[in-house]
């Protein structure tokens, strides 16, 4: 019997190995789905800068086929959605859509930027894209990525050549109340 199931179980070990960085890290993400968790800034918040002093929120919202939503509330301003999508080439991409109250789009809107390979389960990177470079020309320097493990979800900005670095880091050990929908959403 116990022959049996090592030789059932090995071929699914193995299966579970060469899954690619990206898709692990997909599917940690979507265990998380239509949760919410409190974040802190633990690097780069200054004093005045929407951020600091606010409470701040992630939901899971939705999980999607290939398309993740995470709305990003600070205080009431429910104006940030990330939004994570996996490619065919399992690559993911990351676009931040932002929203007025009234539920148009921002001038400022779907920026981000594709990850440049398969990653890892618990990161991931996503240097600026061409997108982005026309709409914020200084933000074509920005690279963002994403921590994620058993208990935290990181969201991170790094200006390359200059001294900006802004981090959120979430509990995901600790569930809080979800905070409604985001601007432009039902």
């Amino acid at each position: 019997m116990r022959k049996i199931l090592v030789l059932i179980l090995f071929p699914l070990q193995l299966i579970a190995q060469e899954l690619p960085g990206s898709v692990q890290f997909w599917n940690t993400l979507k265990t998380h789905c239509g949760k919410s968790y409190e974040g802190v800034i633990t690097a780069g918040g200054k004093e005045g800068d929407g951020f600091v002093g606010e409470k701040l929120v992630m939901h899971v919202r939705s999980c999607e086929g290939t398309t993740i939503k995470i709305p990003f509330f600070v205080g009431e301003d429910k104006s940030r959605t990330w939004v994570f999508t996996l490619t065919p080439e399992k690559l993911i991409r990351l676009k931040h859509d932002h929203r007025h109250q009234d539920g148009s789009e921002d001038k400022i809107t779907q920026y981000g930027g594709l990850s440049p390979n398969t990653g890892a389960a618990n990161i991931q990177y996503f240097p600026a894209d061409q997108e982005t470079a026309n709409l914020i020309s200084y933000a074509a320097q920005n690279v963002w990525w994403v921590t994620l493990n058993k208990t935290s979800f990181t969201y991170n900005l790094r200006r390359i050549g200059s001294d900006r670095l802004f981090t959120v880091k979430f509990d995901l050990t600790k569930e809080v109340e979800n905070p409604g929908a985001p601007w432009g959403h039902k």
